[in-house]
């Protein structure tokens, strides 16, 4: 069996997984796990990932966990084209550095934030405390200053002039806070090269 990898496209590091390998022409098998049914959860995919998260890949009997070494993987495997994981060795390590920031920075401001803007209220019922949400909010928006600072700055993209896998993790991570993730996955489902914003 080919390559399979385990999504759920309301998640925005599988989103990231999926729209790497489709505008790179990666064939692969997918296997939805439907995290809000809790699949993720179930015996038979605790055998491919004990973990028990997706993102996870499956290659022959090859398994990997984490949405950015399956990036890496797959950049390396598939030899995508050089813009995506630089084999410059300084431009390369500004995307390892944004990809090591933005693990424990924006995507955990981001989660957050959307939890409780959006998540809490549904399975709670009721909203969140105005002075918890506005202490998160207040954090993002510092996670996005240091986002537009340090790694944007004036440039076409988080590394320079050409997208890379830290543009692509970055763009999922943000499309999700501004609650856009049912129009991003339905638009993944209908149109596999769809990218909003984002030309090679």
């Amino acid at each position: 069996m080919g390559l399979e990898l385990y999504l759920d496209l309301m998640s925005q590091p599988c989103r990231a997984v999926y729209i790497f390998a489709k505008k790179n022409g990666i064939p692969f098998q997918l296997r939805t796990i439907e995290l809000l049914k809790g699949q993720q959860y179930t015996d038979s995919f605790a055998q491919v990932n004990p973990l028990r998260k997706v993102p996870a890949l499956k290659d022959g009997d090859f398994v990997l966990a984490e949405s950015v070494a399956i990036l890496l993987y797959l950049s390396r495997k598939y030899k995508a084209p050089d813009h995506w994981y630089p084999q410059d060795l300084q431009t390369r390590a500004r995307v390892d550095e944004y990809l090591a920031w933005q693990h424990t920075a924006l995507r955990s401001c981001c989660t957050r934030a959307m939890w409780q803007k959006m998540m809490f209220p549904v399975f709670l019922g009721q909203p969140v405390p105005p002075e918890m949400l506005a202490s998160t909010l207040a954090e993002l928006d510092g996670c996005l200053q240091v986002l537009e600072d340090k790694f944007l700055r004036n440039q076409a993209f988080l590394t320079g002039s050409h997208i890379s896998v830290a543009d692509l993790v970055a763009i999922t991570e943000l499309m999700h806070d501004n609650g856009l993730s049912v129009l991003a996955a339905k638009s993944l489902r209908a149109d596999p090269n769809w990218l909003p914003g984002v030309r090679e």
